[in-house]
């Protein structure tokens, strides 16, 4: 059974200025996300599921999901705030009815957003952010685990990244920081504004960081055991801040959750790859430099779909 990848493409990208999910930084006109999918092929994915949000479905399908026609199996899936599956919780209170905050206009967040490609999962999934470069080790180690991993198991893993590769020059970065215990995530702990001090430290809005401490970048690997459990999790968060204009149901936060309970254990792959993304509008200059090194190197074909 070949392994899905779920890439979570509905944000709006408020800091970079624009929608930086469909904008173009390799030589041939190529997206970021269009690099993930091509290493995820190389790796053995099957399928590639897009979340993304209705309002730029036309957009999307436009400049990526026609590349990929006869290349990868392609579905697509919607994040709104009104689309949440029908659970009902212990007091009886439907997902539906706790999911209507007055005044709310924003998505529930990445819990949400993963809970709703369950109609078109049923295999082992990767999960990635459509604006992140991942690098083709990335896929590869994380294509290799799921193709060995059961359906239905609770085994799941996370690609780790050094500190270091993943920083943007020009401003903070927010970076899930991993206590990682005998190749096992044994914590995840977001921090926030995290930028480069001198050679040996990386500073941040809790402390200070080493170079080679792992963090998180939002590259999973799940089976569809987790949407037993992102439905269970996010009733709970519907009833606890549901009425909050900004609260988030977030991925991490479950998965760290489901650890300390001991219902899950996540194995720690980690990557030697550099970290690009557009973080920041003055990050694309950055990236298109990156991916050039990369296509002059051989790693990647000029155009990428040709």
């Amino acid at each position: 059974m070949k392994p899905t990848l779920v890439i979570m493409a509905a944000g709006i990208g408020s800091r970079y200025g624009g929608l930086k999910q469909i904008d173009p930084v390799g030589p041939s006109g190529e997206i970021v996300l269009d690099y993930s999918v091509y290493d995820a092929i190389r790796a053995g994915f099957g399928k590639v599921v897009f979340i993304i949000r209705p309002d730029i479905e036309a957009a999307f399908k436009e400049v990526i999901g026609r590349k990929l026609d006869g290349k990868i199996e392609v579905e697509y899936v919607f994040q709104t705030m009104e689309q949440v599956p029908e659970i009902i919780s212990e007091t009886g209170l439907s997902a539906i009815a706790l999911a209507k905050a007055e005044g709310r206009t924003k998505p529930w967040g990445t819990g949400q957003a993963v809970l709703m490609a369950e109609p078109v999962v049923n295999e082992p999934f990767a999960v990635i952010n459509a604006d992140d470069f991942y690098g083709r080790e990335s896929f590869e180690v994380i294509g290799k685990q799921l193709a060995a991993t059961d359906v239905f198991s609770t085994d799941f893993s996370m690609v780790g990244f050094y500190i270091k590769n993943t920083l943007s020059p020009f401003g903070g970065v927010a970076r899930g920081y991993c206590d990682v215990q005998a190749g096992k995530l044994s914590t995840v702990t977001e921090y926030f504004e995290i930028e480069r001090g001198d050679d040996k430290v990386i500073r941040h809005s809790g402390g200070e960081m080493a170079n080679d401490d792992m963090v998180s970048m939002n590259t999973w690997g799940f089976t569809p055991k987790l949407f037993d459990f992102l439905k269970r999790g996010f009733i709970d968060f519907l009833e606890r801040e549901g009425g909050e204009l900004k609260s988030e149901y977030l991925l991490p936060e479950l998965i760290d959750g489901l650890i300390q309970s001991g219902e899950a254990t996540v194995d720690v792959l980690p990557s030697n790859e550099k970290w690009m993304g557009v973080t920041y509008s003055e990050d694309k200059p950055e990236v298109m430099a990156g991916i050039r090194a990369l296509v002059d190197a051989g790693v990647y074909p000029k155009n990428l779909w040709a």
